[in-house]
């Protein structure tokens, strides 16, 4: 096992996940989507204001490819020095020579660079209305088949991200809608975690219970059943790693009642979500199917520059797929968290000077 990376819920199961994927060729996929659920005040604070808000997954895929923004005018950087997760990703993948695709899977805006186009129209309010309806939850499956048959097909290894502003309170939604005592993570230092009970409970009242597909319809967003179907049909052919924190439990959660190959799959996600005392993605995750979760050690602690180590004092943790990134470049290339580091610092001098 690599020294920043730590196998939980299932150690031997995870050792054996990782077990020749050393040197091996590794693909990312990041889906971007987008809940309307997001612009409820105090939710998230991706983006520099709510107005900007349907531009951060667009601008996190241009980002990860160009090293700036073509979407929208301004640096993927919060007003206080905050960088995009999607920095920690790009630099890994780019440590490692790891190629990604985009997958629009419900974004409000299209990025201005070549991506996989689903169809799948962007969430609604959970508050107000379904999050979509049931033809859509089934189209987003399909279509999510049809590119993990793709996919999978090309790689020792899938590691699939997302961009979705607002996804914990989704996600939150559907692992409860679904019965399972879950407790999400949070791009703020402060977890809202009433304000999002709070929400959960009004979108609950208007939903009733019902199958997962109801459930996703009703809860969740477009995100979660493309990749649980990317994850479907990929896993059947190669491993798959589901690159996040706790919205990919609620991935797993609704993958249940679409199918998965559990040998050859895996969540990763940074350190930071696993210390986030006001989430439990272990314990999800043993709920849901106990496969193998990665805990990638990263040291921004150790960093000279405040904005990057305010993920170590819990602001952002996770996003953009950034722990399933550096997991993937750790295993092909042997790097590890200080060079990543490193890199990651110059990576965010450059993006400012850009600008």
């Amino acid at each position: 096992m690599h020294k920043n990376i730590d196998a939980l819920v299932d150690p031997q199961g995870g050792a054996r996940f990782l077990e020749g994927l050393e040197n091996r060729h590794f693909l990312f996929a990041l889906a971007i989507s987008y809940t309307e659920t997001c612009a409820i005040p105090g939710i998230t604070i991706a983006g520099k204001n709510p107005d900007l808000l349907q531009y951060t997954p667009p601008a996190d895929a241009e980002f990860l490819n160009f090293g700036y923004c073509r979407c929208v005018d301004a640096v993927p950087v919060s007003p206080d020095g905050k960088p995009t997760p999607g920095l920690l990703t790009k630099t890994a993948l780019e440590a490692a020579s790891i190629p990604n695709v985009v997958i629009n899977a419900g974004s409000k805006i299209t990025p201005m660079l070549p991506y996989f186009e689903t169809g799948i129209p962007f969430g609604k309010n959970i508050t107000v209305e379904p999050a979509m309806s049931l033809d859509v939850v089934s189209h987003a499956v399909e279509y999510g088949r049809m590119m993990g048959r793709c996919l999978g097909s090309t790689t020792d290894c899938l590691v699939i991200g997302e961009s979705i502003p607002g996804g914990t309170t989704t996600a939150q939604a559907v692992l409860t809608g679904l019965g399972f005592d879950a407790r999400v993570s949070s791009s703020m230092q402060q977890n809202p975690v009433s304000l999002k009970h709070k929400i959960v409970d009004v979108a609950m009242q208007r939903a009733g219970e019902g199958d997962p597909f109801h459930v996703v319809s009703n809860l969740g967003d477009p995100m979660i059943p493309t990749v649980a179907g990317i994850l479907s049909t990929a896993s059947s052919q190669t491993k798959v790693i589901l690159a996040g924190g706790t919205q990919m439990a609620a991935v797993l959660a609704f993958a249940k009642s679409t199918g998965y190959n559990r040998e050859n799959t895996a969540i990763a996600t940074t350190s930071y979500v696993i210390d986030d005392a006001t989430a439990n993605l272990v314990e999800t995750v043993r709920q849901v199917d106990p496969v193998p979760v990665f805990a990638v050690g990263l040291a921004l602690g150790k960093s000279r520059i405040d904005g990057l180590r305010a993920y170590s004092e819990g602001f952002v943790k996770e996003g953009v797929g950034a722990g399933g990134a550096s997991l993937a470049a750790m295993l092909k290339v042997g790097t590890d968290a200080e060079s990543l580091l490193s890199l990651a610092e110059g990576q965010y001098e450059n993006t400012l000077k850009s600008k």
